[in-house]
């Protein structure tokens, strides 16, 4: 335990760069956390209700409503992420995320003042157009953090830095449940009841941008524009180390091997390389499968609807609603921060995500199986089961499903492909982030219990699509994750997975070392041969100090 302390200690001091980097970055995420947290409070606050006169409307008609105004947010963030891409190539990952956080801070001031001079109806056209605005922003900031983090981060603690991410998303959605408690409890019904927790969100936004001013640009996405020496500084200011240790320059050599022939790309022809092989479209497509199976986990339609969940379990009161709302932020935030720092490096990607798949799996079979045995019953004993069970899916959430997926995602991604792979995987979640917007009150109003039983199922399907067909990506270079797509992925897949190699018999993967020795460079242009050549001494030096050593952990590259 203490030699672990000593050398947790030791990573922290060394890295001290990048996970400040992290940290800086995934502050974006707060600012997602913030607005996924914040919505369904403030339209839970009867103070909202009557300041757009919605009070009038029937039960339809405001249910209606508030899916609208919850579900605007997702088409601007599907947007956003699409347009990504252009923008993190063209202009870098660096200025874009600056950009992304300008436009986020100027929908959030308009969302404040939406109503101010001006009739309900318009008010509301307004809160729509300012959320729609804030969600372009919040779209690109979320499909551009993990791409910069991941391209950044040292793979010792790419996990962790990654994982940033939904560290960040439970701090936005924890303040967010408790800052709409605090003004339920301590302002009274008026505008600036519901006002007050938008004005806030403008916070995390002006953070974000306070503390990007001062990160380095994307290593990779310099090597990719063939400004090498702003990268080999890039490297050591990320490792605390001078530009020509040999860490540096090896991590550099092979960044810049892996990019021969794929330098400054379009748009189009990155997502027309996407299909170029087999083995290629595979990792394109996993972090798209991996963030729409994240959405129909249902821990959206919590964030978005807690109020009116507990409420359907027996609770009354929106303050007592807002409240069980409040505990359940700080439960996934402690757990999200648990997770981070004791278990996706130890465990690996694949094992958070199986057995978070599974257990949050039985926690929404439970909570589906007490809302049909008990409808409208009121408070009693097993209504605190039941939120104990809500609780305990956030926790399993936040074990597996709730930042792994960004983590694999922006791992397998091809190299060359990695911002449009991940504008597409972002792309779908805000996608089926609004279609989760869109149909849970439906299905809540419809199919009651049925809503719980559908994610609980859904949750044991991707668990079981983990466990079948994705190995493991802990611990190895970026440059190297492609090996394990090369042959018997299912194989390696089921031979990573706990208790996997019981179906396996005697059968095995090749190595990643042996297909690694195995592989050739393609036959390129003069050119490219001349680069190949100038890199050939870096690369051998790098397979010379690598060769000795099968322990991935033990690789001198720094990411």
């Amino acid at each position: 335990m203490a030699a672990t302390l000593k050398r947790e200690l030791r990573d922290i001091i060394q890295y001290r760069n990048a996970y400040f980097l992290a940290v800086s970055a995934t502050m974006g995420y707060a600012c997602f956390g913030w607005e996924i947290g914040l919505i369904g409070g403030v339209l839970a606050l009867p103070s909202f209700e009557e300041y757009f006169g919605l009070l009038s409307e029937s039960a339809s008609a405001r249910a209606s409503l508030s899916a609208n105004i919850v579900s605007v947010l997702q088409g601007g963030g599907f947007f956003g992420a699409l347009f990504s891409t252009y923008f993190a190539n063209r202009f870098g990952r660096k200025p874009a995320l600056l950009a992304s956080g300008v436009v986020y801070l100027i929908g959030s001031i308009i969302q404040s003042t939406a109503g101010i001079g001006m009739s309900p109806a318009v008010g509301l056209k307004v809160l729509f157009f300012s959320r729609f605005l804030s969600g372009m922003g919040v779209g690109l900031i979320s499909a551009m953090v993990p791409t910069y983090v991941s391209e950044c981060a040292p793979r010792a603690i790419r996990g962790r830095c990654t994982g940033c991410i939904e560290v960040a998303v439970g701090l936005g959605n924890m303040l967010a449940f408790w800052v709409n408690y605090s003004v339920s409890l301590n302002i009274s019904p008026g505008q600036m009841q519901w006002r007050l927790p938008i004005i806030v969100q403008i916070v995390p936004g002006a953070l974000f941008l306070f503390f990007m001013l001062f990160q380095p640009e994307s290593p990779r996405w310099l090597v990719e524009r063939g400004r090498y020496e702003e990268a080999a500084a890039a490297l050591g200011y990320i490792a605390s180390k001078n530009q020509d240790d040999a860490a540096v320059v090896l991590t550099l050599s092979e960044i810049r091997a892996d990019f021969i022939g794929k330098h400054k790309l379009p748009l189009l022809t990155q997502f027309r390389k996407m299909g170029e092989s087999r083995i290629i479209l595979l990792r394109c497509i996993i972090p798209s499968i991996a963030t729409f199976f994240q959405q129909w986990s249902g821990t959206n339609a919590i964030n978005y609807y807690a109020p009116q969940i507990f409420a359907g379990l027996g609770f009354s009161s929106v303050s007592l609603e807002l409240f069980a709302t409040g505990i359940y932020g700080v439960v996934k935030f402690v757990m999200t921060l648990i997770t981070l720092a004791f278990v996706i490096e130890s465990w690996g990607r694949k094992r958070t995500l199986i057995y978070g798949g599974l257990a949050q799996g039985l926690m929404m079979l439970w909570i589906g199986g007490y809302a049909g045995a008990h409808p409208n019953q009121g408070v009693v004993a097993g209504t605190y089961v039941s939120v104990v069970a809500v609780y305990l899916f956030g926790i399993s959430f936040c074990l597996g499903w709730g930042f792994t997926p960004l983590v694999l995602g922006s791992e397998v991604a091809p190299g060359h492909l990695r911002t449009a792979v991940m504008s597409l995987a972002t792309a779908n979640t805000w996608l089926f982030t609004y279609v989760i917007a869109q149909v849970t009150p439906i299905m809540l109003d419809h199919i009651t219990y049925g809503t719980y039983l559908v994610f609980g199922v859904a949750s044991f399907i991707m668990a079981a699509w983990v466990y079948i067909f994705i190995p493991e990506t802990t611990g190895y270079p970026l440059e190297d994750i492609k090996y394990l797509f090369e042959r018997d992925i299912i194989i390696r897949s089921l031979q990573d997975a706990p208790l996997g190699r019981i179906f396996l018999g005697k059968r095995r993967a090749v190595p990643v070392e042996e297909l690694k020795a195995a592989d050739t460079l393609p036959v390129n242009s003069p050119k490219e041969i001349s680069e190949e050549s100038r890199l050939e001494d870096a690369s051998a030096q790098s397979h010379s100090l690598r060769g000795s050593n099968s322990q991935r952990w033990e690789d001198p590259l720094i990411i």
